[in-house]
């Protein structure tokens, strides 16, 4: 609680005119005071337990000067004792768009230490490059660990424009552990890969763990055909996926204020009337894919919604609005301008990248918002939302 408390104060405190012009003079400051000495302790700083530690050392190297952060990771990555220090220094160095990135990422992909070779997954699937297909589609064979393999699949559904891709693809949504169907299914949504729509319909309409995920999927494809399964499914189906059905014909472009609608009062109901988190998880999980899509006001409805509330509901709400964060950020900005209790709506996103798990995919968050500040006029609202996020968020 005493966590919580503080980090409501600097949020709220962040929101004074003072603030905010500290937090302003500290990132124009910063981008050239980092030396060569600070930057190496703060990279050897890296691996450190200390969460506080750790989060300031990140800062500091993100605030070097390109010419003196990018050689400094590049040796890190190559060269340092401790694993994790090397993980986090390719995690980093992702984020500053320099062209010997992808050298050191293909090289990564061979790495034993898992923990560089998820970095390098999750880089390629943002990074498109056909030459490194193959090398990705043999990884399917050998990457079995909860926290690799997803990142793999993500990266192979990214590319597929390529037929290789979508024959491994597509098989996977048939086979294998729940838990990785789930991330190819989702995956292969987020790039409207309609090559998949058959055997992601065969699993919407069985009802199970992947009902939801498949269900969305369909939405995500933007493929007419689905919606005779989705139209189907609305008479069937348990009350805990008809949320998810909701939002895939409203993704479908089909009365679409009507299905958001049902969204946003199917999340009431249940954030009131606790037992139903089944129906809860579904309906913020709806109206975040419609987020992504582009709908402001379904993020806004997850903002406004998910605030005030306690766990376990809040928890659900704040990963909904973290997948919106990292999938769609100029929206989510977008979106932050207008809040009316700011404070609120930043500390629920604070909490989502607390359970979050996704360092390349938070890192291009952290670009993107940094991006934003340096790119907004001073003292608009565009710059403000951005140094709170920055002062919040600890980036």
């Amino acid at each position: 609680m005493m966590r919580i408390a503080v980090v409501v104060c600097v949020v709220i405190c962040s929101l004074s005119p003072r603030a905010l012009a500290s937090t302003s003079a500290a990132l124009q400051e910063s981008k050239d005071a980092v030396s060569s000495a600070q930057l190496k302790a703060a990279i050897d700083k890296l691996g450190t337990v200390d969460f506080t530690v750790r989060m300031a050392a990140a800062r500091t190297v993100r605030r070097a000067p390109s010419a003196l952060a990018v050689p400094a990771l590049l040796q890190a990555v190559a060269e340092h004792a401790d694993g994790y220090v090397r993980f986090r220094a390719l995690v980093l160095l992702s984020g500053f768009n320099d062209p010997r990135t992808r050298d050191v990422m293909f090289k990564a992909l061979s790495e034993p230490n898992d923990r560089l070779r998820t970095a390098a997954y999750s880089y390629f699937e943002h990074h498109p490059d056909p030459t490194v297909l193959p090398t990705l589609l043999a990884a399917l064979g050998r990457e079995e660990t909860e926290f690799v393999r997803p990142a793999l699949t993500r990266a192979v559904a990214a590319y597929g424009a390529d037929p290789r891709a979508r024959k491994d693809a597509a098989a996977l949504v048939m086979k294998g552990q729940d838990l990785f169907r789930a991330v190819v299914i989702e995956a292969i949504g987020d790039y409207r890969g309609a090559y998949a729509l058959e055997p992601i319909t065969e699993v919407a309409k069985i009802d199970g763990p992947l009902q939801d995920d498949a269900v969305i999927a369909l939405g995500k494809l933007r493929d007419q055909r689905a919606l005779a399964t989705l139209s189907a499914l609305q008479r069937t189906a348990p009350r805990h996926v008809q949320p998810s059905i909701a939002a895939a014909i409203c993704l479908l472009g089909i009365n679409c204020s009507s299905h958001q609608g049902y969204l946003t009062e199917s999340l009431k109901f249940s954030i009131e009337n606790p037992g139903f988190q089944e129906l809860l998880r579904a309906s913020a999980g709806g109206l975040a894919a419609l987020a992504v899509s582009g709908r402001e006001d379904a993020a806004a409805e997850l903002l406004v919604q998910g605030a005030p509330t306690r766990d376990p509901a809040r928890a659900a709400i704040a990963l909904a609005l973290g997948t919106v964060a990292l999938r769609n950020t100029a929206l989510l900005l977008k979106v932050l301008e207008q809040q009316n209790d700011l404070a609120a709506a930043v500390e629920l996103l604070r909490e989502a990248f607390d359970m979050l798990e996704e360092d390349v995919e938070e890192e291009r968050f952290f670009v993107s918002v940094r991006r934003a500040y340096w790119q907004a006029a001073q003292g608009s609202p565009a710059r403000n939302v951005a140094a709170i996020l920055i002062k919040t968020l600890e980036f």
